[in-house]
């Protein structure tokens, strides 16, 4: 029996072997594709931190992902500074006020407009939603004229207002927080608390809150990049460079370097500050879902 079942048994584990063998082949393909897109992602990242350490003759007259030694990284800093007596600051401080203020309201209204159309049930909620998708795949170009109509009638462009308003209100925030309240939020425990006495307001802040905090700071991160990178709307808004983002202001000084080319050198430098407080607001806010993604992991 032993020597008639033995080659059939050896046969039945070749293709075993070999489909194995196609896995250890294919399994680099993700690898791969994920690998090309994080070079797509970083290459120009890494050629503006080099392009930062080269003065305005090294620019253009050196090779592009090699760094210069020259104090060129000092000369931009200093320069860019010093720069219409220091008016990068006050964009990167109107940047800051645009991206944090404009993102926490907006996180705070997308929170309970997601929360109420979760967890209510009234006349027109599916209309409503289906709205707000369809405000989703609208692109925010298209909505850049009729905003700034509408805050010329308001008496409010070239003001913060214009900029903030525009803002606060986001359809995929709200989409987005509807769809997380759904899954996370407990019917049995609002029921519960409902039967115990307890209010819709403290229901909402002692039950559906806790478990939307980790949406709520992935919102919050998203909001806060979109429009601290948000260049049309400030663009059309404001006339004042004194209120611009650094994205307007930025923009003005590279239009000013066909006429003096030592302020690319400037822009260069100015484009790798701003990155840095998106990567700092990155690593501060991952503790919060390492936290949350923790806790659910021990509560379950």
């Amino acid at each position: 029996m032993t020597t008639l079942t033995a080659p059939r048994a050896a046969a039945d584990t070749r293709p075993a072997q070999r489909h194995r063998g196609a896995d250890k082949r294919t399994r680099w393909v993700p690898t791969a594709l994920l690998l090309l897109g994080a070079l797509y992602c970083l290459v120009p990242v890494v050629w503006v931190a080099v392009a930062a350490t080269k003065g305005p003759s090294e620019l253009f007259s050196t090779f592009s992902f090699w760094p210069s030694f020259h104090g060129g990284f000092q000369y931009n800093v200093t320069h860019l500074l010093d720069f219409r007596d220091g008016v990068f600051l006050k964009w990167a401080l109107n940047s800051l006020l645009y991206a944090g203020v404009g993102s926490v309201l907006s996180v705070g209204v997308s929170t309970i407009a997601g929360y109420a159309l979760a967890k209510y049930d009234f006349v027109g909620r599916e209309l409503i939603f289906m709205t707000i998708l369809a405000g989703v795949l609208v692109p925010q170009i298209t909505l850049a004229v009729p905003q700034y109509l509408l805050m010329s009638e308001l008496d409010l462009v070239n003001s913060y207002w214009s900029v903030l308003l525009p803002s606060i209100i986001s359809p995929y925030g709200i989409y987005l927080s509807r769809i997380y309240a759904a899954s996370v939020v407990s019917d049995d425990m609002l029921e519960a608390g409902r039967i115990d006495g307890a209010g819709e307001y403290r229901l909402a802040w002692k039950v559906g809150l806790p478990p939307m905090i980790p949406g709520m700071v992935t919102l919050l991160l998203l909001q806060f990049v979109a429009i601290w990178n948000n260049f049309l709307l400030p663009y059309i808004m404001i006339s004042d460079d004194g209120r611009f983002p650094m994205t307007v202001g930025l923009f003005t000084m590279l239009n000013q370097g066909a006429s003096q080319p030592a302020l690319y050198s400037l822009v260069v430098m100015g484009v790798l500050l701003s990155v840095l407080p998106l990567v700092a607001l990155f690593l501060f806010l991952q503790r919060y879902w390492r936290l949350d993604l923790v806790s659910g992991g021990v509560k379950g």
